[in-house]
């Protein structure tokens, strides 16, 4: 059992929750049961290590014997040894490290995507998280990163997924022009959130939310800017019937892309 919080290994681990050890190593965190059960379930190759305390294991007996399916050996690690590996302030029981696994842009638009989320310079990384989450419960093909959108690896936005960073691939590191050509050329529309935009329910009543899209959403703070939005072949914005000033980005997200969940699937 691992026992000494300040150990090398210890350390090592820790230094993940930092962007630059993850840039370094390729690598990155799994903290808490969900996470960790889903990455067990539907990407058990990505993880390198695992570690648990005994009470943990003995509470979720279902992820030892994932792990075991999987050929992976859990380590015993003592409370205050996962406190310091932990990004968190009270870890769940269960660290996992695993390796980062981004999909290539080349390869999401390679079959015949219907559903698409572009993220462009999205800072926050709880709204991150949560619209992958919504493109996952949506049935989105895919999410792609572009800009200075927040580290897909940060602790915070894996957390946030709550394990649909392993169901739905996502591609990082790309610049919104390139994408948004890929898009087209697949025989996309890309349709961009924004509170210059038009009505979301005049395109609701004409029909084109059921056609193959992607989805542009911006910066939380900025939105798109005047440059990107010529880029798209249309802007929508939620209408706000009550009176909320503005509405949340992952919310408006959600909205949107269920939008098109719901006209895909009538």
């Amino acid at each position: 059992m691992l026992d000494n919080p300040r150990s090398p290994r210890v350390r090592s681990v820790a230094k993940l929750a930092k962007r630059p050890a993850r840039q370094e190593t390729g690598l990155f965190l799994l903290e808490g049961p969900q996470a960790v059960s889903e990455a067990l379930q539907f990407r058990p190759d990505l993880i390198l290590e695992l570690y648990a305390t005994p009470t943990a294991l003995e509470r979720y007996t279902d992820i030892g014997a994932a792990a075991t399916d999987a050929g992976l050996e859990i380590e015993f690690v003592t409370e205050q040894v996962l406190e310091s590996m932990a990004d968190t302030v009270t870890p769940q029981g269960f660290i996992a490290v695993a390796q980062q696994f981004p999909t290539s842009i080349k390869d999401i638009f390679a079959g015949e995507p219907q559903l698409v989320v572009i993220l462009e310079e999205v800072r926050d990384p709880g709204n991150l998280g949560t619209i992958i989450r919504a493109a996952d419960a949506a049935g989105a093909d895919a999410v792609v990163l572009s800009g200075r959108t927040v580290d897909l690896y940060n602790p915070k936005v894996v957390r946030s997924t709550t394990g649909s960073l392993f169901h739905l691939p996502v591609a990082v590191g790309v610049e919104l022009p390139a994408v948004l050509e890929r898009a087209r050329a697949a025989g996309l529309q890309t349709l961009a959130a924004d509170i210059k935009g038009e009505d979301l329910l005049v395109a609701r009543s004409e029909g084109v939310l059921a056609r193959p899209t992607a989805w542009v959403f911006g910066n939380e703070a900025r939105g798109l800017t005047d440059e990107h939005l010529e880029l798209v072949d249309r802007a929508v914005t939620v209408p706000i019937y009550g009176r909320a000033e503005s509405m949340n980005l992952a919310t408006a997200a959600s909205v949107c892309v269920f939008e098109s969940a719901f006209a895909q699937h009538a």
